[in-house]
């Protein structure tokens, strides 16, 4: 059973994800730098502290995520959902008072345990649509979190090169601050309901096998492993990697936070679309051509020798990338009971943990030996394999 007024439950968690990942994106795009300029680690070390920074937060993530979202369906949704946006408030204020590199590990491993606010606000959304407005929804509630994306870097560069980045992680914390009090005051907790079979696709013949343990559900979770380290693999060291292609580390934030953002806009033009296209075609079939066009995107953006034309592959890549979240989550929605619902995005977000986890230490690895071109052919080899395998054993659903 849907929320009554669910497009207004939609368009006030469409508001709380832009505003979540603006705060992010605000610094996490940045965080090398960060390290160099304000906490003194030396560029020899940077890629090896990066990726010791990044994946702390994903390590603890991962392992918490499916106990959140166990508690969720205990306790409620709304509830988990204010857990995490108040703690993730306290982990960035205190990221930006930290002085040494291991205090802002200390800080994001705070942070590995306040993780779980977009997972929640895709449970929420999934609880609270109909059925059949479930892809469309989701692609909405995607473009809002590519927004975020977009909006964040260009306010954290620009904070970076007038501030500092201790600015980003305070303005970061009181964004959180202000989600939290949204969600106390204008969010419902969705109705619970028994299952309709009308309402859900039901693909396991078997209730009594953990929830993460049935073929659909682990595809889906092998899957958000492979898209968040590919996506992670890449992203802490992009700075690096313009910083080569600009020659010179002038105006680096600026030039970072607007190339990222290209990626961005691209993703929230698009993502709406992928979502409707699902919604009629099918997730599946989205999910193996957003995957495949993504891993051809992902191999462009290693050709360009410019910062703007790396930019303008970037955006031809965001255009192609923008259906696959959309798609794994709706498919996912379907294939879960709604009272397995917070358990089952739990699951899916400590997937992506794990994958995050392990994108920053590969590509601190490989990018410490090889050039940092060798990522994106790594990135683009994981997507056509995620396209490959849907195309093999789904192409027909």
């Amino acid at each position: 059973m849907q929320t009554k007024n669910w497009k207004v439950v939609l368009a006030i968690l469409t508001a709380i994800v832009v505003m979540m990942a603006a705060g992010y994106t605000m610094l996490i795009p940045f965080l090398p730098i960060y390290l160099m300029r304000e906490l003194g680690v030396p560029q020899a070390e940077v890629k090896l502290w990066t990726g010791a920074v990044f994946s702390v937060t994903f390590l603890i993530g991962g392992v918490m995520a499916p106990l959140w979202g166990k508690m969720a369906d205990r306790h409620g949704q709304k509830l988990m959902a204010m857990r995490s946006s108040i703690g993730l408030a306290i982990a960035y204020i205190l990221a930006g008072m930290v002085h040494t590199p291991f205090q802002l590990f200390l800080a994001r491993l705070v942070q590995g345990f306040a993780a779980g606010l977009w997972g929640m606000c895709m449970t929420i959304c999934s609880s609270s649509v109909p059925i059949d407005k479930l892809g469309i929804s989701l692609g909405i509630l995607q473009a809002g979190l590519i927004t975020g994306n977009i909006v964040g870097p260009l306010i954290g560069g620009v904070l970076a090169e007038w501030v500092g980045m201790r600015a980003s992680f305070y303005l970061a914390g009181g964004l959180l601050i202000l989600i939290t009090l949204v969600f106390f005051l204008f969010i419902p907790e969705p109705t619970k309901a028994p299952k309709d079979e009308n309402e859900q696709i039901q693909l396991n013949d078997n209730p009594e096998v953990p929830l993460w343990r049935r073929k659909p559900v682990l595809e889906i979770l092998i899957f958000a492993v492979c898209v968040q380290l590919m996506i992670l693999l890449i992203q802490p060291v992009l700075a690096l990697y313009l910083e080569e292609l600009n020659k010179s580390s002038e105006n680096i934030m600026l030039l970072s936070g607007i190339v990222f953002s290209s990626v961005g806009i691209a993703s929230a033009i698009a993502s709406p679309w992928w979502g409707k296209l699902g919604q009629s075609k099918g997730f599946y079939k989205t999910l193996m051509w957003s995957a495949g066009l993504g891993a051809c995107g992902i191999l462009l953006t290693s050709v360009p020798k410019t910062v703007l034309t790396f930019g303008m592959a970037n955006f031809v890549y965001g255009l192609c990338f923008a259906g696959v979240n959309p798609s794994l989550s709706s498919i996912l929605a379907q294939i879960t009971d709604r009272k397995e619902k917070g358990a089952a995005f739990g699951y899916f977000f400590s997937a992506g943990q794990f994958g995050a986890m392990m994108g920053p230490i590969i590509g601190g690895i490989i990018s410490t030996y090889l050039p940092i071109s060798y990522l994106f052919y790594l990135g683009s080899l994981i997507m056509a394999s995620v396209s490959f395998y849907v195309y093999k054993h789904h192409n027909s659903k």
